[in-house]
């Protein structure tokens, strides 16, 4: 690994100079049954709150990502591209090797603070998850919590970690004072599929559990029903079994989001298809063939088999205007209150 590529002389772009320097790079490695043969690569970045490229398909313009690399291992992690700016592997270094910014809410309080910022919504979870493992020993979400509280900056969370549950009192403190957005990722309820596809992350019943604790306290809490598979978990009675479990947990919205393999991302996938489903490859070829995305057609097909199936199960998509409020009042215990809804981002 070079750590220098990112150091001021490197050639690199601003951008990417301005992340750390080597000298502020501390290794380590803990013999711990749920650690074992993962590095953590502990650094001091010289930010934390990042501006999406123009060009970018998502709907905010601000992010902030405690970490880099993700042991969830998602063999289709669109981020796995990221590692290779650090010359690390993209497969199995972009699970093993973890980048943790162990300054992020010290940053992220400094950059609130400061005269230029506007207060703009800042999105969580949206490159690679912020309540990972690692979160469980580096405890940093809380501080970065602590500080869009105090400074009620709107934010949003997109998760697989079932640990958000543990910053519940912070969620809800910020919530008095600003708009939270939290959604739950869970493409799929099969276990079988998710067991090779997903191996670090909970289960998707364990995730569903998240969005019931939360309703349970009174938390709106959407689905973003991602990835939808091709011919792995697209069939009607997979669709249907999804939004149904997602209906049954109580989730406020479900929005489903198709497979899209970019570079990095494509070629690690590809490799776990041939192994786990040879005869899938050429399919894919062909689906994926003008591009990261899978034809608009498909696209269109899937979201309209999930809406419809979600208007069936009383719910629907994340709407623009809808209400977003985590209720302020009465006790933080479960609550037989209707949840109220949160943005998805």
């Amino acid at each position: 690994m070079r750590w220098e590529n990112l150091t001021p002389d490197s050639g690199h772009s601003r951008a990417d100079a301005a992340l750390f320097g080597a000298e502020a790079v501390v290794t380590r490695t803990f013999d711990t049954p749920e650690f074992r043969g993962i590095t953590f690569h502990e650094i001091r970045a010289r930010s934390i709150v990042n501006r999406v490229p123009g060009a970018s398909r998502m709907p905010f313009e601000w992010t902030v990502n405690p970490y880099r690399g993700c042991t969830h291992a998602c063999v289709y992690c669109f981020a796995r591209k990221t590692h290779s700016y650090l010359d690390l592997d993209t497969g199995l270094g972009f699970d093993s090797q973890i980048v943790v910014k162990v300054n992020a809410p010290e940053l992220l309080r400094r950059k609130l603070s400061s005269r230029g910022w506007q207060g703009e919504h800042i999105a969580m979870g949206t490159n690679v998850d912020c309540y990972q493992r690692a979160e469980g020993r580096y405890r940093l979400m809380p501080g970065i919590l602590a500080a869009l509280r105090d400074h009620a900056n709107p934010f949003s969370i997109l998760t697989k970690g079932t640990l958000i549950l543990r910053d519940l009192p912070l969620l809800r403190q910020a919530a008095e004072v600003t708009d939270v957005g939290i959604s739950v990722s869970v493409g799929f309820t099969d276990e079988t599929l998710w067991r090779t596809v997903e191996p670090g992350t909970p289960a998707p019943e364990r995730r569903l559990d998240v969005v019931r604790a939360l309703a349970g306290h009174g938390i709106g809490c959407g689905v973003l029903m991602a990835p939808v598979i091709p011919f792995l978990s697209d069939r009607p009675d997979q669709l249907r079994a999804t939004v149904r479990a997602v209906a049954a947990a109580g989730a406020t919205s479900v929005t489903p989001l198709v497979l899209h393999l970019r570079p990095g991302a494509r070629e690690w996938f590809m490799a776990w298809l041939a192994h786990h489903h040879p005869h899938l490859v050429t399919r894919y070829e062909r689906l994926y063939a003008e591009g990261a995305y899978a034809p608009k057609w498909y696209q269109r097909r899937i979201t309209r088999q999930v809406h419809d199936l979600a208007q069936e199960y009383g719910i629907g998509p994340t709407r623009a205007g809808m209400p977003r409020r985590i209720p302020t009042a009465g006790p933080a215990g479960p609550s037989t209150a209707e949840p109220t809804q949160l943005t998805l981002l």
